[in-house]
């Protein structure tokens, strides 16, 4: 296939709109069923590069979700603990402990549940019947991935009527070394950042502690692989293999920080006791699941509890989860990393992010206030390398 129309581009009022390659040659993927959009290929290309990276630095699978151009989150097939299955959704599929592209799949998608609501699904390895069978019951708008197993495909085409959006992505596809696109009819033209990634980048620790564990070196590498698919700005918290609070196109750092860390906070959270025994009545959906715990670890959670509303979705009134409550518990996390695709201009952002239990930052370097960043992290008991190397996506 050397050429694909799209219904229409970025907004239906976009036509024509349609895929091509330079000098004619084939498309790099098979669309196995569905039509995707525009926007559709904007997250596969992306997501594809990402999950391919990961597995190229780091050897595990690696699965992300999509949503506008930007990952909701991206991990590692690493096993989930009891309390983590319960709180991705995840604890009734049979088969899961022994899939590691599920695992890794299950993880991205239960990291931000709110945001992954409709997302693309990206895996590094070939697609099998357990991870089929999470994305199958998820609203999710698509999947790329190097192949299918016929049980996979088969659950999968019975998505949205049989109208999901399927691509298998050929695996040894390598673009020119340069891209180019269109703004306003001007072509922009650039090398395409195919730099690599990897713990090299992490030799430069420039503060006073210096030990950086094996699992931190992982996390760091899963944040800095994130941020090179992330719209900027962008920083992404990471803990245990996977992406667990990305802030992503925001004009100022600190947005980024407060933003992905807010998602980091949750992500402890909805893994508290509290939060897992939430009495929901049984024919509470998911996605309103989603939408009720969101509000219920929110600043607005009176709303969520008041009369009237809370009998709409619980078996019975649940307590509060007061802000010292939830404070404490944050108190007692640390070994999480932290990953920006710019430097740090002030050490405010190393103070949010220690709130939210990091211990663990990779970024660029190259402020005119480096040195007021690093103290922040001397004073705070927290190791920092600088890579050298911004991750602009645009």
């Amino acid at each position: 296939m050397t050429e694909f129309k799209l219904k229409y581009g970025c907004n239906p009022n976009q036509k024509p709109a349609r895929l091509t390659m330079e000098g004619g040659r084939e498309l790099p993927f098979t669309i196995l069923n569905g039509r995707p959009g525009y926007i559709n290929f904007l997250d596969a290309l992306n997501s594809w590069q990402l999950v391919k990276e990961l597995k190229q630095a780091l050897g595990q699978p690696a699965a992300a979700s999509f949503k506008h151009v930007s990952p909701t989150s991206a991990s590692l097939g690493t096993p989930l603990s009891d309390e983590l299955k319960r709180a991705c959704f995840v604890d009734d599929i049979p088969g899961l402990d022994d899939s590691p592209v599920a695992c890794a799949y299950a993880r991205a998608r239960g990291a931000d549940r709110m945001s992954s609501f409709g997302d693309w699904v990206a895996l590094s390895d070939v697609c099998d019947a357990v991870t089929a069978s999470i994305i199958r019951r998820e609203v999710s708008d698509g999947i790329i991935a190097p192949g299918f197993t016929p049980e996979a495909l088969a659950l999968l085409k019975e998505k949205k009527k049989g109208g999901y959006n399927i691509v298998q992505i050929d695996a040894g596809y390598v673009p020119a070394e340069e891209e180019s696109k269109q703004v306003f009819g001007v072509t922009f033209r650039q090398r395409r950042n195919d730099f690599s990634i990897g713990r090299h980048l992490l030799e430069n620790v420039v503060t006073s502690k210096k030990d950086l564990p094996e699992t931190a070196v992982r996390d760091l590498i899963v944040s800095l692989v994130t941020l090179k698919y992330t719209q900027s700005n962008s920083v992404c918290f990471c803990y245990d293999g996977q992406a667990i609070g990305v802030g992503a196109g925001q004009q100022s750092r600190i947005h980024c920080t407060r933003l992905a860390g807010s998602k980091a906070d949750n992500w402890f959270l909805r893994q508290t006791p509290r939060v897992l025994e939430l009495p929901f009545l049984e024919n509470v959906g998911r996605a309103e699941r989603d939408n009720a715990i969101d509000l219920y670890l929110g600043e607005d959670s009176e709303d969520l509890l008041a009369d009237g509303v809370w009998q709409t979705l619980f078996t019975e009134r649940p307590l509060p989860f007061t802000r010292e409550e939830k404070r404490a518990h944050l108190a007692g996390i640390s070994g999480a990393s932290l990953g920006s695709d710019a430097f740090f201009p002030f050490g405010d952002n190393i103070e949010r992010a220690s709130r939210s239990g990091v211990t663990y930052v990779a970024q660029p370097g190259g402020s005119v206030r480096d040195s007021q960043v690093i103290e922040t992290c001397d004073r705070l008991g927290m190791v920092m390398a600088f890579t050298g190397m911004r991750l602009f996506h645009h």
